[in-house]
């Protein structure tokens, strides 16, 4: 029978339980165990595909083509194991699945009520999950923060959990220390309150993480479980990191695996984090800096490009770097109020992130002219290649006012267009390409050549494609084909002779991992790091202004 660790959070949101349940994750999967990540949405909404990216952060896609929290995407690149729909539960899934139930007479004629029917669906799934991933240890984040009303239905039915698996659940709580700097003092009392919030629904912490700015001390540890009735060796620091992925090191320094064992009664297993500590110290100890330009129209909320920050990351450590990340908001560009001189950089590399619709679109076609005449490293990603192939259409192919449907439905030249064929791709009236598509690359350009491979898998999200009545012209202009789709649309495209002008239709970023970078971007920062000076005296290196 699977085991259960439920993490939970309080005080406040955004503590970071996402990497903590990564972490764990990560533990028990390198010390040998099975597991499954599932992530708890309490939200109405069935999934996050609808949800701003101000107000929700990235949109996370699964090979499967669900649309997920961003949290999904930290279990994937801590534990190097694919997410699917499976992972993510969310009450407007729990809710409907209810209703039709009951609509189709499945409790016949019994009053349907939270307690027990949306509790036994949540249950009926969270098992479901752990069956089919057949693993020893399931672990489930629960959104939100304890108290809010809209998660009260999923802590009833792990606190049942307990009940009906005993010895097979565990209850980890993540809640704030805050620093007083008046009193130079941590203090417990949020966190405490938290805890005797949980304790009102009828669920006991088995072990408490104390997020802070600073390791807690030893007194700190013995008030927490004092005043929480938690042992004083449950009670685990998590102070502020670098980098995310310091976090399993700091857990395993604290022996949480240990720890969990004797809770879950498991055979003791070791976790090997060898591999793991390495790109950590790699990522940290790398001297040399390369500045990347990231262009966008949702830059005031960082997390809106999680997995494209963190794709980069990965792959400048790889190249024995350190990406050091400009924002630039695309409108701004647009309104003039950022000249695109300002932004121009020649030992810098540039992205041009997603985001539909029209606002700033104008601001990032005008950097990319000056990009692509600059002759700098550019990857267009998703969007991005849509707005390479208008901006060439204009200002080389000479067609005016080239542009997308989505944008203008009455420009001349629809350089981007939702065509008919893509609309028989999705049936039932869908036209959003979602999940890993193929792509066939072509022999000989710059695409194929960092892949090294005929055909590669890259995961989409998005409605409109590179018309292809106009592929012609573009690569009469310079911006040829790298791969198309099974549809026969481009899924890449590249600046004919440039040493990295490449757009992809794709979201590379969505399959980049620590210890294996995604090929585009690791190619992409491979350029960036060749344009900089290689001699000793001219490597610019962090806290340093040489250049």
């Amino acid at each position: 029978m699977g085991k259960y660790i439920f993490v939970t959070g309080g005080v406040m949101s955004s503590l970071g339980k996402g990497i903590i349940a990564s972490s764990i994750a990560n533990l028990l999967l390198s010390a040998g165990y099975k597991i499954a990540s599932i992530k708890v949405d309490p939200y109405l909404n069935s999934d996050a595909g609808t949800m701003n990216p101000y107000a929700h952060g990235e949109v996370f896609v699964t090979d499967d083509g669900y649309e997920a929290d961003l949290d999904m995407g930290h279990y994937e690149r801590f534990t190097g194991t694919l997410m699917s729909r499976d992972n993510n539960i969310t009450t407007g899934q729990v809710y409907l699945s209810v209703i039709n139930k009951e609509r189709e007479g499945g409790y016949l004629g019994k009053c349907v009520q939270l307690v027990p029917h949306i509790t036994d669906e949540i249950k009926r799934r969270l098992r479901e999950v752990s069956e089919k991933k057949n693993a020893d240890v399931s672990i489930v984040e629960i959104g939100g923060t304890v108290g809010d009303l809209e998660g009260l239905p999923f802590l009833e039915a792990i606190r049942q959990m307990k009940l009906d698996e005993p010895g097979n659940t565990m209850y980890i709580h993540i809640a704030y220390v805050p620093f007083l700097k008046h009193t130079n003092e941590l203090k417990t009392k949020p966190l405490q309150h938290s805890v005797q919030e949980l304790r009102r629904i009828g669920i006991q912490p088995d072990m408490i993480v104390c997020r802070s700015e600073s390791d807690v001390g030893e007194d700190i540890k013995r008030k927490v479980s004092l005043f929480t009735s938690v042992p004083y060796n449950m009670v685990v620091s998590d102070p502020d990191a670098e980098s995310v992925y310091e976090v399993p090191l700091k857990l395993d320094e604290q022996s949480i695996v240990d720890k969990i064992s004797e809770v879950l009664h498991l055979d003791g297993r070791k976790p090997n984090t060898v591999r793991w500590k390495g790109f950590v110290d790699s990522m940290l100890k790398a001297r040399k800096e390369l500045d990347i330009y990231m262009i966008g129209k949702y830059t005031d909320d960082r997390d809106s490009y999680m997995s494209i920050t963190e794709a980069i990351r990965h792959s400048a450590t790889a190249v024995g770097a350190r990406a050091s990340l400009h924002w630039v908001e695309s409108t701004h560009l647009e309104d003039g109020s950022v000249s695109i001189d300002s932004i121009l950089d020649d030992n810098a590399g540039y992205v041009i992130l997603p985001g539909f619709g029209k606002r700033g679109t104008e601001g990032k076609i005008a950097a990319l002219r000056a990009l692509r005449e600059r002759g700098v490293p550019v990857l267009g990603i998703c969007f991005g290649m849509q707005l390479m192939a208008i901006e060439i259409a204009r200002n080389v192919a000479g067609m005016e006012g080239a542009n997308s449907t989505e944008l203008n439905p009455d420009t001349k030249y629809p350089v981007v267009d939702m065509l008919e064929e893509q609309k028989k791709v999705k049936k039932m009236g869908g036209t959003m390409r979602l999940g890993a598509q193929r792509a066939t690359l072509v022999e000989g350009t710059a695409t194929y050549n960092l892949y090294q491979s005929k055909e590669v898998y890259e995961r989409h999200r998005h409605r409109y494609e590179i018309n292809t009545e106009y592929v012609g012209a573009l690569g009469d202009a310079g911006f040829i084909v790298g791969g198309y789709s099974d549809e026969g649309f481009p899924d890449f495209m590249e600046l004919k002779g440039s040493r990295f002008y490449i757009g992809t239709q794709g979201h590379p970023e969505f399959k980049s991992r620590p210890l294996d970078p995604a090929p585009l971007f690791h190619s992409f920062m491979k350029a960036v790091s060749e344009r900089n000076a290689v001699s000793e005296e001219g490597v610019r290196t962090v806290g340093s202004e040489t250049r």
